[in-house]
């Protein structure tokens, strides 16, 4: 009897279902796959689950030494769907749900730098008065509104955020995200406001 077989025996020590697996994966062209299993003592659907997980690996081999390099080339910018892209370029056809889960197993996380935001001025007209005088405190729902343009930059673009702030509880009343700034911006932000303000309530 060979060593291999030797050793499916349980008083070789702690051997694991998987390693009994494996020695029966090496054995099968050699021995009936029945007896190997019996003789390790392990159901014939550990083997094949361990054969069928093999095989998953091997099915990918090729494929992640790409992705690891597609995904370093590109200094980790590059998520799952770009990655998918590139390796559909190399004549590597793969579904993107599974390019997402070999990324996650070979820890491969796509980072996108977002700056820093910074109020939008632009060009400056008109000033207007300063009613509040730094007074940011408020005795009622409506009573003191104030907003300012935000300008984000996300993936590569200006991204421009107005929105209303009520004083009294800080609740945001309305908001709206556009791509330019713009004085429509602002209208439509102030519409959605007034469009929640209740009867009789504000000064």
């Amino acid at each position: 009897m060979s060593k291999k077989i030797e050793r499916l025996s349980p008083e070789k020590g702690k051997v694991t279902n998987k390693d009994k697996a494996q020695i029966v994966h090496e054995l099968r062209r050699k021995y009936k796959v029945n007896e190997l299993v019996k003789m390790a003592g392990i159901p014939r659907s550990t083997y094949y689950y361990y054969t069928k997980s093999q095989s998953k690996l091997d099915k990918y081999a090729t494929i992640r030494p790409v992705m690891k390099q597609i995904f370093t080339d590109n200094k980790g910018r590059y998520g799952y769907r770009r990655v998918t892209a590139k390796l559909k370029k190399q004549g590597m056809v793969i579904n993107h749900k599974t390019v997402m889960r070999l990324m996650k197993e070979s820890n491969l996380h796509c980072f996108v730098r977002i700056k820093k935001y910074n109020s939008y001025r632009g060009d400056v007209g008109k000033v207007a008065p300063n009613l509040l005088n730094r007074e940011f405190q408020a005795a009622k729902p409506n009573e003191k509104w104030v907003t300012d343009i935000t300008e984000f930059h996300l993936y590569g673009q200006k991204i421009y955020l107005s929105p209303i702030l009520d004083l009294y509880n800080g609740e945001i009343i309305s908001y709206d995200i556009s791509n330019h700034p713009r004085f429509s911006q602002v209208m439509v932000m102030l519409d959605r406001a007034f469009k929640k303000i209740p009867d009789n309530t504000g000064s």
